[in-house]
């Protein structure tokens, strides 16, 4: 998919996502943060995005999205289309049997609506990885990979244990990865890629060697590349700059070795990157959009042609809620406007 069309009526071009690391924002409790998560999904909900994926972070003074599956049944349990994923697990820091089980729970809660995207990263800092590591020897990720597929199909009675629930649900599994060779090892096995662009601004090789080393299979025929960035709309450019400072102060604050929760904007002053930091914080930022409808059009459109991906998700880090909100329903304006309906004030929380 090279062009992307939008007019009035009409957005041609890869399907829209969120992509949700729940900062944790300075002035706010971390049980707000949490809610803040289910309000989102229910807006991108609302507004026609294709699918909510959580991330894993451990140890983290930015971001509380430590128990990603637990956090994808809040989210799914408070709303009713949107699919909802992990992306995603970090694969080394659990048990194959586990995730299959914690995933064939949600797939039973949710049919049809859970996506299972995994990594092969920690997704902390080398003391908090150390203490997730469990007892033995490591395993290739290719090997755990393995398990935890075998764990979605049907029983084999004589494997001795299968995944109650998940064996026969047959999970989406997609792989997330940031360099050529994590995605030409998804391609190999037929499986769909995501990007991990809202970290780093290089998707094009690693995309172009995923289709290169792709092998259809019959669950995926084709490739499915997608890839995140990090987007912040708002209704001028001045303001969506503005907004962008506390991602930047936070991205500088995990330079320093200072990580910090993300603060409100704020312009730099004495403590601001001095020139070697401002030129490691521009390739620090990932693939990133700031600015207002036409910005995020003429942004996503250079993009999508120098990358083609199937799907973006899209990452909005601003510290407060309701601008969070109303970025999002900026893209849906720019983009998709004959699917972006008014605010919506109840969502649906009953079991299904």
């Amino acid at each position: 998919m090279n062009d992307i069309a939008i007019n009035d009526t009409q957005y041609d071009g890869p399907a829209l996502s969120v992509l949700d690391l729940v900062p944790i924002t300075v002035g706010h409790s971390l049980g707000q943060a949490l809610r803040n998560t289910r309000r989102l999904a229910q807006r991108a909900e609302a507004l026609g995005f294709r699918r909510y994926w959580l991330a894993e972070h451990h140890n983290a003074a930015s971001f509380a999205s430590a128990a990603t599956s637990v956090l994808m049944g809040y989210v799914a349990e408070g709303t009713s289309t949107i699919r909802v994923g992990a992306g995603g697990i970090m694969l080394p820091n659990h048990a194959p049997l586990m995730v299959a089980e914690q995933f064939g729970t949600l797939e039973s809660l949710y049919p049809g609506r859970i996506d299972l995207g995994v990594g092969r990263s920690a997704g902390a800092d080398p003391v908090a990885a150390t203490r997730l590591k469990r007892g033995g020897e490591p395993r290739p990720f290719s090997a755990m990979l393995g398990e935890l597929s075998a764990y979605f199909e049907e029983a084999d009675p004589a494997a001795g244990v299968r995944a109650v629930p998940g064996a026969g649900l047959a999970l989406p599994l997609y792989i997330l990865g940031g360099s050529p060779a994590a995605a030409a090892f998804a391609g190999e096995r037929g499986l769909p890629f995501a990007y991990a662009g809202h970290l780093k601004d290089d998707a094009a090789p690693s995309l172009a060697a995923y289709r290169s080393a792709f092998r259809p299979s019959a669950v995926h025929p084709a490739p499915y590349a997608m890839m995140s960035i990090n987007l912040i709309g708002a209704d001028s450019a001045a303001e969506a700059a503005w907004l962008a400072t506390s991602r930047r102060r936070r991205v500088l604050g995990v330079m320093r070795a200072r990580p910090l929760p993300l603060q409100a904007p704020a312009a730099f002053d004495t403590d601001g990157p001095d020139a070697a930091e401002r030129q490691a914080l521009e390739l620090a930022l990932g693939a990133s959009i700031e600015g207002d409808h036409a910005a995020l059009r003429a942004g996503l459109g250079a993009i999508i042609a120098r990358c083609a991906p199937d799907e973006l998700l899209i990452n909005t880090e601003v510290h407060d809620i309701g601008a969070r909100l109303r970025s999002y329903e900026i893209v849906a304006e720019a983009l998709m406007p004959q699917r972006a309906p008014p605010a919506r004030t109840n969502s649906p929380t009953e079991p299904r």
